[in-house]
């Protein structure tokens, strides 16, 4: 059970004791956060940014970490979110391993690693964490706040639960509520955890650790991360050569794919704690907009109230489907938001606004100076 803290992290305690959605309380919690650029006088030019499941708040490079961040070409001085321009806030989610409290952390009633005494955490948690950060940097009302991925559900959240925080707002292949497939990918990502021996209903060790099923489960993201498309025109059915074989196992590696799978899956294992990707994967499928209104996910959006919105999403993205930006876009126009939906064509899924920046540099560029003029 270890936490994975990047350097350059800097921490805002939560009220003590913080309530969470489905029940219980967190104690001496706290939310790790990044920054970069300068705040103004009036503190209007502040842009939070909210992630997906697996990244830190080390979005970009900065003078305590100058290491390259998880969103490097994106933001950062002269990019598309200027850091000349914008005071740029990224969190990392409550209940993650990367420096805020989740099920790794220290239970201080009882000094051992929560695990599964952690709380049910709901997006809502996530979304009340982020917006507490906000607030104790003197921020009133954020510029924007930009969510991707698992991240737009928790913009979407903040507004609803936070109205008036953030005056615009960019959601990216992100969605108003979990649909049955990616329900149904994460579900096999966790019962792959769940069913390693090691895993041992969430009490494992460094030396005693679900490695086989959290391998498992990275693999089966990854796939649904990029497209059919992309994996073809990238391996083809290239096959390894015969030195990068196993010829004692006859059913062990023998494409280019699975070699990259692998080795993938092995770099992540180490560095996530496999109950925070049980919480926040669960969280995820929890959610939906529309609880705030009765159920109607189609009101949920209605009822949020930001000036602009721009809802980004990619035509070949399997797990958070065009469909489900389109709809953002839609229901915010229906409560008399400014909302714009942008389809790209990009061929790369959906972590293609981690990679494909020459289509989604752009649109995030346009939407920001709009709001600079």
């Amino acid at each position: 059970m270890t936490e994975f803290i990047p350097p350059g992290s800097r921490f805002v305690a939560l009220p003590s004791p913080f309530p969470m959605k489905r029940g219980g309380a967190l104690h001496g919690a706290r939310v790790a956060y990044e920054t970069w650029g300068r705040l103004d006088p009036a503190a209007g030019n502040a842009i939070l940014i909210v992630t997906g499941l697996s990244p830190d708040a080390h979005a970009a490079a900065h003078g305590d970490d100058p290491s390259p961040g998880w969103w490097e070409a994106m933001v950062g001085p002269g990019r598309p979110i200027d850091t000349d321009r914008w005071f740029v806030v990224c969190v990392n989610s409550l209940g993650s391993c990367k420096g805020s409290t989740g099920p790794a952390s220290a239970d201080p009633a009882t000094g051992a690693p929560y695990r599964l005494a952690f709380p049910d955490l709901s997006i809502e948690d996530v979304a009340d964490a982020a917006a507490h950060v906000v607030r104790a940097l003197g921020i009133a009302q954020l510029a924007c706040v930009i969510g991707n991925s698992m991240g737009g559900m928790t913009a979407l959240s903040l507004l609803a639960r936070h109205p008036g925080l953030a005056r615009t707002h960019v959601n990216i292949c992100g969605a108003a509520r979990a649909l049955p497939f990616s329900i149904a990918i994460r579900s096999l990502q966790r019962e792959a955890i769940r069913l390693d021996p090691m895993w041992n209903g969430g009490d494992y060790s460094d030396a005693a650790y679900p490695e086989s099923g959290m391998r498992m489960a990275r693999k089966l993201g990854v796939i649904t991360y990029r497209s059919a498309l992309e994996w073809d025109g990238r391996f083809g059915r290239v096959r390894l050569e015969s030195d990068r074989r196993d010829d004692e196992d006859p059913f062990g590696l023998e494409f280019e794919v699975e070699s990259y799978l692998e080795g993938h899956a092995r770099r992540f294992v180490r560095r996530f704690d496999p109950n925070c990707y049980l919480y926040l994967s669960r969280s995820m499928d929890w959610f939906d907009i529309g609880d705030h209104c009765g159920g109607d996910t189609d009101a949920g959006l209605a009822a949020l109230q930001v000036e602009r919105a721009l809802s980004i999403g990619v035509h070949t993205d399997i797990l958070f489907p065009l469909q489900q930006q389109r709809q953002i876009a839609d229901g915010l126009r229906a409560g008399g938001v400014d909302a714009q939906f942008l389809p790209l064509e990009s061929p790369q899924g959906h972590d293609a606004f981690l990679v494909d920046i020459a289509r989604f540099g752009p649109a995030l560029r346009g939407f920001l100076d709009a709001l600079a003029r």
